[in-house]
């Protein structure tokens, strides 16, 4: 399994925009991608589900990947996270 830590700096947190560029570039691995604040728990696919965490400036999150291809997810997704939120 692939997992990192990653505190939001958007001042918006994970509104509609970054949740759909999120399950975009989800989609693009064979691997699971789940997004976790506190005991909450969301597929990285179903930007409803990212949505409904209600993630805000100042939150951390986790992703934990895994799957075939989890490496190169895990480190795609990190990058996209670091870069914009």
């Amino acid at each position: 399994m692939y997992a990192f830590e990653h505190t939001v700096n958007d001042p918006v947190g994970i509104h509609a925009r970054p949740a759909g560029q999120l399950a975009k570039e989800a989609t693009k691995f064979q691997s699971k991608v789940m997004l976790c604040k506190g005991d909450k728990r969301a597929e990285l696919r179903r930007m409803m589900a990212v949505m409904g965490l209600g993630v805000k400036q100042g939150d951390t999150i986790r992703i934990e990947v895994e799957g075939a291809d989890e490496d190169a997810a895990g480190a795609a997704i990190r990058a996209f996270v670091e870069a914009n939120l």
